[in-house]
């Protein structure tokens, strides 16, 4: 038995009763541009930046980076930007190329500085045994058809080189996250450092708080209902720092086709190591997830978000609303 913890929805109130707190502009400051990558980074960006700041993302809710294509238009947009936030960690495998060809000059934000990225077999470890003593023990004998899996997947890395760029997943690096862009926007804001040092520090309170009423929820969970299918790899940093338990068709690329091996592995592993649940990612096509549900009896237990936030006004519109929303869909799927 476990002990059922509330929903969160406490703390992105709380998150949101913070920033409405921290001191406004004043109404002569013209916010300055600021262009970020995708939708995620556009709204850490947001939360921290406030009136002093007006937001562009290249990638929008619902969008795909990793098959994303600029534009001359957002050539264009960059190059009327005093700042550039990116992922970094070969995320946006098109960025130098998009910043080289606007002639950007602003101050460049790699949120990801500081982080320690997962390799391959940081991640894979990270999955069987948990960063905080969430490891465990299949108890099979054979040998886990998910290293095949993930041995596959390795070899669709070019876009990434060797490390998992999906940094976010892992709220501690969320904070690392905003310390990043606040730094960035002083940077090009000095004269209003109190301002955005204060809504920062509120911001990476709230992150604080959520990582925490995480680790609580997902804790008393024993290691066989945690273990579940997505789309692509994208969440081998909640993995490691929450030990859970994830299976991918794909790798950490959503630019490659599943191949039949591929699909044929990742069912038989489903059925071996009693996957309690598949999920549909928000930027990704569900037919696929759809297909395997079919072939092992497994049901679809919701949607989750990895590389984007959705739409503006609905649940998983900001950084803190996509973890929670996550958090209460993986746990509605899997608690027994």
């Amino acid at each position: 038995m476990f002990k059922r913890i509330r929903p969160l929805f406490s703390i992105t109130a709380l998150s949101t009763l913070l920033l409405v707190a921290a001191p406004s502009q004043a109404a002569t400051d013209k916010p300055i541009n600021v262009v970020a990558s995708f939708s995620i980074l556009a709204n850490m960006t947001e939360e921290i930046g406030g009136p002093l700041v007006s937001v562009t993302s290249l990638v929008g809710p619902d969008s795909d980076a990793h098959v994303f294509n600029p534009t001359p238009a957002d050539a264009r947009t960059l190059a009327s930007a005093d700042v550039v936030v990116i992922n970094g960690l070969g995320f946006e495998g098109w960025i130098d190329r998009l910043i080289k060809s606007s002639g950007f000059k602003g101050e460049l934000a790699v949120a990801s500085k500081g982080v320690q990225p997962l390799g391959f077999a940081d991640e894979h470890a990270g999955q069987e045994h948990g960063d905080d003593d969430h490891g465990h023990d299949h108890g099979h004998g054979h040998e886990h058809e998910h290293e095949k899996v993930h041995a596959d997947s390795h070899a669709d890395k070019h876009d990434h080189g060797d490390v998992d760029p999906h940094a976010w997943q892992d709220l501690r690096n969320g904070q690392i996250y905003a310390a990043n862009i606040r730094d960035a926007l002083i940077a090009v804001m000095p004269a209003h450092r109190d301002q955005i040092n204060a809504r920062a520090d509120q911001y990476i309170e709230a992150i604080q708080v959520l990582d925490q009423a995480t680790r609580d929820r997902l804790a008393p969970l024993s290691p066989p209902f945690k273990r579940i299918i997505t789309s692509h790899d994208s969440f081998g940093y909640f993995a490691k720092a929450y030990g859970v338990e994830f299976f991918a068709a794909q790798g950490w690329s959503t630019d490659r086709e599943v191949s039949a091996g591929d699909m044929a592995r990742l069912v038989r592993e489903i059925r071996d190591d009693n996957v309690r649940a598949i999920f549909v990612e928000n930027m990704s096509d569900p037919r696929l997830m759809q297909q395997i549900a079919e072939e092992t009896g497994v049901r679809i237990g919701g949607q989750l978000y990895s590389d984007a936030l959705s739409p503006p006004g609905t649940g998983a519109d900001t950084y803190l609303k996509m973890f929670e929303s996550n958090i209460n869909t993986i746990l509605q799927a899997i608690e027994p």
